[in-house]
């Protein structure tokens, strides 16, 4: 994550190592900007979001939900415990006021080929394991072979690109990326987890492990209980703590995750002084589970802080795999079944925009009809894509909010009726003409979500439509989202500034089978799969940005999910115990980089103290 000052070799160290002649003429820079230029010069001293001068120290207690059997979450089976990506860190590191740029970090330094074909990092001489060997090019290596090989799917995806990686030269590791013109392979390459091969020899991999692992981050497991509690220590001597990358950030002592059965459990735990710190995703929790002393006294601070990601796209996912959701007629008249409008007042209290795009909140967002470059990419496709996309403006369907949605599920009707599905005279069931009566299952992790379902389902059923809704615990819900083993769910994607590889992974037919992606629902589909590619080759922003609205509007009019909603701002409540910096980038709140301010712990301290009095 932090880097020092760059070292460049001179030209007879050079060819001793025999680096190739082209090479030789690449300027080794402090970070890399997938387009344009990096916003911190060589020499910056902390990024604009962090306080330098935070103090370290202090014990926080947070949340988390359901329970862990695994310290290894790189592979897909079992479950990772909470906070286990605070032991690693990877050759550069991201910044949260951009696009999509990378910071030195493992490796202090970067050089990369003109057209992008091939990347160099030389690793920084202090960067070190916790047992205090040095991290070296033998484990970025072994790193990469490994996860490509033997983790989560999404790394064979991400990386399918990349087709050597090789020692040049002392503590500098070379990839080198085939398949076509792919700008953001350099950057993706730089997020790899970097892991200790020293350690993982003589362990196997592929399977779970409670044992802790061997890192190189900030923070180490310093104590643990099978799904009730995980505690890390912040290293106190660890490598990088004065990396310009690292200023102001990593502050906190010591860090547990205690486990609870569900958000609702969670919630009132919070309330009782349980745990620090809670990102409210309920909007019926925000408007009315804090009216409480603790917040009309300042013991609990209640904000809401502005934010400028990409919503991505939460919805009712379905499982085109089920030939009951192959038609998209099918799917798109189940969609005139979920009332927003009225949802949104009466049980989210106003605070929800409805989502419409999968790059929403943001200039990748396809909106109105397609003009320009973007209408030329898409002509090259006419015939093979829906013809709405040349002529609509993809918008949900929409009602009055008052409940009444008779025009809504009579249009669904007919879309039904086009599929060949009618509803059955005699037991008022939506049968298809091959007799088979239309029944699915709604499956939830979360019982927040079930008052949010239940009206849907009762509007489904009013077109004849039997649904059950299921609620499993989370490791269940896991394996069944790993297999595919559902009808409907309600998930959600994702997406950043800077959309590129891990696109494949969501959309791409070649994860549509493969289970663990994050293709939930099995698209398969060759324009979808050539406007990824056009999109990972895109040379500049503008290209990118045209790509991403051509993928946008044609992923809308695929009717795959029943869009949902988002807010433009975080929703946070916390016990009066931290200090934050004065700048919140675009992204959003920064926690790792807030601190335990030691006069308010006190003060805290009193006030409650007094009120239990």
């Amino acid at each position: 994550m932090n880097r020092i000052a760059l070292i460049f070799f001179a030209a007879g160290v050079i060819l001793s190592v025999s680096i190739p002649a082209a090479a030789q003429q690449v300027t080794p820079s402090h970070g890399i900007a997938m387009h344009g230029d990096l916003k911190y010069g060589p020499n910056f001293k902390h990024y604009d979001y962090v306080n330098p001068n935070a103090p370290k120290g202090g014990d926080i207690r947070l949340a988390a939900i359901g329970g862990y059997d695994s310290f290894n979450p790189f592979i897909i089976k079992g479950r990772p415990a909470s906070g286990i990506g605070l032991l690693y860190d990877s050759l550069l590191t991201s910044s949260a006021d951009e696009a999509f740029s990378r910071y030195g970090h493992i490796a202090e330094s970067v050089e990369v080929a003109e057209d992008r074909s091939w990347v160099i990092f030389t690793l920084d001489a202090d960067a070190r394991w916790h047992d205090g060997k040095s991290i070296s090019v033998d484990d970025v290596i072994w790193s990469f072979n490994t996860l490509k090989t033997q983790g989560r799917p999404i790394y064979r995806f991400y990386y399918s690109n990349v087709s050597t990686a090789e020692e040049v030269g002392p503590r500098k590791v070379k990839f080198t990326f085939t398949g076509g013109e792919n700008r953001e392979l350099p950057l993706i390459i730089s997020e790899l987890t970097i892991l200790p091969k020293h350690y993982w020899e003589g362990r196997d991999f592929s399977k779970t492990t409670l044992e802790p692992p061997l890192g190189s981050g900030a923070y180490r497991i310093a104590s643990f209980e099978p799904n009730r509690s995980i505690t890390y220590e912040r290293v106190p001597d660890y490598w990088a703590e004065d990396r310009s990358t690292m200023v102001g950030k990593n502050n906190f002592g010591e860090i547990r995750y205690d486990y609870y059965r569900d958000g609702t459990v969670a919630q009132e735990a919070f309330k009782a002084g349980e745990f620090d710190y809670r990102s409210e995703n309920g909007s019926k929790a925000w408007a009315t589970a804090y009216e409480i002393p603790a917040v009309k006294t300042g013991l609990i601070k209640k904000e809401e802080l502005p934010h400028n990601r990409v919503a991505g796209m939460q919805g009712f996912v379905f499982n085109t795999r089920n030939s009951l959701f192959k038609d998209s007629n099918v799917r798109r008249a189940i969609a005139n079944a979920f009332d927003f409008e009225w949802s949104n007042e009466v049980l989210f209290y106003g605070q929800y925009t409805r989502t419409r795009s999968f790059f929403d909140n943001s200039e990748l967002a396809a909106t109105g009809l397609p003009k320009g470059k973007e209408r030329e990419l898409l002509e090259n496709y006419r015939g093979r894509i829906p013809d709405e996309v040349f002529m609509e403006s993809y918008v949900p369907p929409k009602t009055d909010g008052s409940g009444n949605i008779r025009e809504n599920l009579q249009d669904a009707l007919r879309l039904f009726k086009t599929a060949g599905w009618n509803v059955d005279t005699t037991n008022r069931k939506l049968t298809h003409t091959s007799g088979q009566i239309m029944s699915f299952e709604i499956l939830l992790v979360s019982p927040l979500f079930e008052r949010i379902i239940l009206p849907f389902k009762q509007n489904l059923e009013r077109l004849g439509i039997d649904v059950t809704v299921r609620i499993i615990d989370t490791a269940q819900y896991q394996e069944r989202l790993n297999s595919y083993d559902f009808e409907m769910v309600v998930s959600s994607w994702g997406q950043s500034l800077s959309p590129g590889n891990e696109q494949r992974a969501l959309w791409g037919s070649s994860a549509a089978n493969r289970n663990g992606t994050r293709n939930l629902a099995g698209l398969q589909d060759p324009v979808i799969d050539e406007l990824i590619e056009i999109l990972i080759s895109a040379p500049d922003r503008a290209a990118l940005v045209t790509a991403t609205r051509a993928l946008d509007r044609v992923l809308q009019w695929q009717h795959i999910v029943v869009p949902n909603w988002h807010i433009p701002y975080d929703r946070l409540v916390y016990w009066n115990k931290f200090g934050r910096p004065a700048v919140t980038p675009d992204s959003g709140a920064q926690f790792f980089s807030w601190w335990i301010d030691k006069e308010k712990v006190e003060q805290l301290e009193k006030q409650r103290k007094s009120s239990t009095q």
